[in-house]
């Protein structure tokens, strides 16, 4: 890059390719950058965030001097009002506009899905980093419901090679589930993480370190995921949760205040009224 910001000489003609990544100061997307760059030298990798709450440029700060690296900050249309439709609807909509690109206009996509992902970049709203976060402080660890739900769990890195292989080998047109057989429930979550970082020995000493409140709206029970036409390109994860989980509580220790609202994040969800709990 020039020293003004614009495109240099090598970016304009030199690089093989130009890879455009939208939000990339973000968590799953900060290491598919990570990954792209490792993997692509010759390729420039574009970075377009509008540097939003969950964001942080400090993401990827071990790789903002790559010569193939470009970060463009940019803010979407002011609208007058917030989109109110629940979130797996508004999922839905996105993949059905998506492929119909694909249908009408043969124009190349591919639509992923992926398990929950965890891991060094996730702003703290999410289950992993919240619960870690409040035990590094102190706190107790607040579970909706019974906390019997069960999700599947992908370390980030995981997912990012599954983009690139993706982008590799995929074929226009399909969707490819990202997904793994490992499972836990958020209550069996919540114990290991007090162990963890706690060390306790008993469970009543687990007990101490947990509250229950009350549970969100549509709570899902688990969210089953077959991802063999994903296995059939050649991938699968790789990091072990017991790998991956001891180096998300160690970068969260070092890295907790990368976004400036960051302790709003460990306010219990949806209601105001469980506010006044867990703190």
């Amino acid at each position: 890059m020039s020293a003004d910001g614009g495109w240099n000489e090598r970016a304009r003609g030199e690089f093989k390719k130009r890879l455009l990544v939208t939000g990339g100061a973000g968590f799953i997307a900060s290491h598919v950058i990570i990954c792209l760059l490792e993997r692509y030298p010759d390729y420039l990798i574009i970075n377009l965030d509008k540097l939003d709450y969950c964001a942080s440029l400090k993401n990827l700060q071990s790789v903002s001097n790559r010569t193939n690296y470009k970060f463009i900050q940019e803010f979407n249309e002011a609208s007058p009002k917030l989109p109110t439709n629940p979130y797996a609807a508004s999922k839905a909509a996105s993949e059905c506009t998506v492929l119909s690109y694909w249908e009408s206009f043969r124009f190349p996509v591919i639509v992923t899905r992926s398990s929950n992902v965890y891991g060094p970049h996730q702003y703290p709203e999410k289950v992993i980093p919240k619960f870690i976060a409040l035990l590094q402080r102190n706190r107790k660890c607040c579970i909706h419901g019974t906390g019997v739900q069960a999700r599947h769990f992908l370390y980030a890195t995981d997912v990012a090679e599954a983009f690139l292989t993706i982008l590799e080998k995929g074929e226009p047109g399909e969707i490819y589930n990202v997904g793994t057989k490992f499972e836990m429930s958020v209550i069996q979550l919540a114990k290991e993480l007090v162990h963890l970082i706690k060390e306790t020995a008993s469970e009543s000493e687990l007990e101490l370190w947990i509250e229950h409140v009350s549970d969100r709206p549509s709570n899902d029970l688990n969210y089953p995921m077959n991802s063999k036409k994903l296995h059939r390109l050649g991938w699968k994860p790789k990091v072990a949760w017991e790998e991956g989980i001891r180096k998300t509580i160690e970068w969260y220790q070092e890295n907790f205040y990368n976004w400036p609202n960051a302790e709003k994040a460990l306010a219990p969800f949806p209601s105001s009224a469980l506010n006044k709990s867990c703190q």
